[in-house]
């Protein structure tokens, strides 16, 4: 029990099944059931390499992703998984795994290829102080170590960085139903850097505490830690309800203004005959997230001549499997207001960066209104666990000009001066709407 535990709950929703099962005294928290299917969690459940004290993981993410925008830059605004157009990309490298020793345990995956850049750049906080904390951690998605103890079903204690999931999805395409997730995941966070408390009352629930510097920081924005919990809860292997909840000070300058999220997930199993030939599997999942953030200028609710700072957002999608789970199809979208724009991302303007700003070419400012929607179909061949041959067509629209247009973000000749800064006879090239297409190569062992 002690080597599976220090391999579970990666996420909200992970299942235990990444791992080799061993003899146990106690039921393990999530293993009563077969949860491969649920959107977040890996398929994987034989290891290439898995031992009594070392748990090996390698995945590649490759995409080729064309904007019909065109942008002559090639380069993509408003995801957090695709940064360039009509180019094959490498956007994940990871090299890592788990390491379980008695009750000592730690976990490394490496992080290069474009995440390395487009996730570093929007965290603000790495702007503040020395010693540059983007440079610093951009080759690592997850690094931590904890400790393990044999009460109740089983409680972790874990320091450093580790993925988040609030917003349902992955940070690994792998494990998604869909490559490019809506607004309600991409732009709310994929990693916390701090501690984590995860205990396992039963079998069927996980009660997770954060202790972390911000939403989605390396460093602290303010003087206060950023401060959460989870509560998952798999009643049966058909269903997964999952509750993340957040509050912190988290815009820079700011120390008054506080910040309050909530995310909730349901996914529900409503098929499931995986040797047949035909339609086999069947699965949605429903989330919906709302915060908002007060002081400091900004209010939840506006009113006292205070500009209204808030974030509402929702997304639904359907997962299908055919011919024995061999081939995937996934219909979903979402939709977001955020005025204030706290949680927009910033368009890399001149090479803007979410700490440099756009110099005004996009603004980010108290009040500033940001609805947005987007919808997607997703097609996977699947021909063994460890593959993902992926094809997928997304449509967004915001009321705001927001997405790369064929002019593109990056000035002439290429980004000049300071990041962010405004350029003598160059605009960004901005549009309301944008149609992509996405294929990639999955590969996790």
């Amino acid at each position: 029990m002690k080597r599976r535990l220090t391999e579970l709950e990666k996420s909200g929703a992970k299942a235990a099944s990444d791992a080799v099962k061993v003899p146990q005294t106690k039921s393990e928290p999530f293993a009563f059931a077969d949860f491969t299917w649920l959107n977040g969690n890996s398929r994987v459940t034989a290891p290439l390499i898995n031992n009594d004290w070392f748990t090996g993981q390698l995945q590649a993410d490759v995409n080729y992703t064309y904007s019909f925008n065109n942008p002559r830059d090639h380069s993509l605004v408003g995801a957090c998984e695709v940064g360039r157009t009509n180019e094959i990309q490498l956007q994940q490298l990871g090299i890592g795994g788990d390491l379980h020793y008695g009750q000592v345990r730690g976990r490394l995956l490496t992080q290069f290829g474009m995440y390395s850049q487009m996730t570093a750049r929007n965290d603000s906080s790495s702007g503040r102080g020395q010693f540059k904390l983007d440079d610093a951690y951009r080759h690592l998605a997850e690094a931590y170590g904890g400790y393990h103890w044999d009460v109740m079903h089983g409680v972790n204690l874990d320091a450093g960085i580790f993925m988040s999931y609030v917003g349902l999805f992955s940070y690994y395409q792998n494990e998604n139903w869909a490559y490019t997730p809506s607004y309600v995941s991409a732009n709310t966070p994929w990693f916390f850097n701090g501690l984590r408390l995860q205990t396992f009352p039963t079998e069927k629930l996980k009660i997770e505490g954060w202790l972390v510097n911000g939403f989605q920081t390396y460093g602290k924005q303010n003087e206060d830690p950023g401060l959460g919990a989870q509560i998952a809860w798999r009643p049966t292997g058909d269903w997964s309800l999952v509750s993340n909840n957040y509050w912190g000070h988290d815009t820079p300058g700011q120390p008054r203004r506080q910040r309050w999220h909530t995310d909730n997930s349901v996914q529900f199993k409503y098929y499931d005959a995986s040797n047949a030939g035909g339609f086999s599997k069947g699965a949605f999942s429903i989330t919906a997230d709302a915060g908002c953030e007060e002081g400091g200028g900004v209010s939840c609710f506006g009113g006292n001549g205070e500009p209204k700072q808030s974030f509402l957002g929702w997304m639904v999608y359907n997962r299908s499997w055919f011919a024995k789970n061999k081939y995937g199809l996934t219909l979903g979208g979402g939709q977001i207001n955020n005025p204030g724009r706290y949680l927009v991302l910033t368009p890399p303007i001149n090479g803007a960066t979410s700490f440099s700003g756009t110099s005004g070419q996009f603004t980010q400012s108290p009040g500033d209104p940001f609805k947005a929607w987007d919808s997607s179909v997703t097609f996977d061949f699947m021909p063994n666990q460890y593959v993902t041959w992926r094809a997928e067509w997304n449509h967004r629209e915001a009321n705001v000009d927001y997405f790369a247009g064929p002019g593109g973000v990056t000035p002439p000749g290429g980004n000049t001066g300071a990041p962010g800064s405004a350029v003598a006879g160059f605009a960004p090239d901005l549009r309301k709407t944008e149609n992509r297409i996405t294929l990639a190569l999955l590969v996790r062992l």
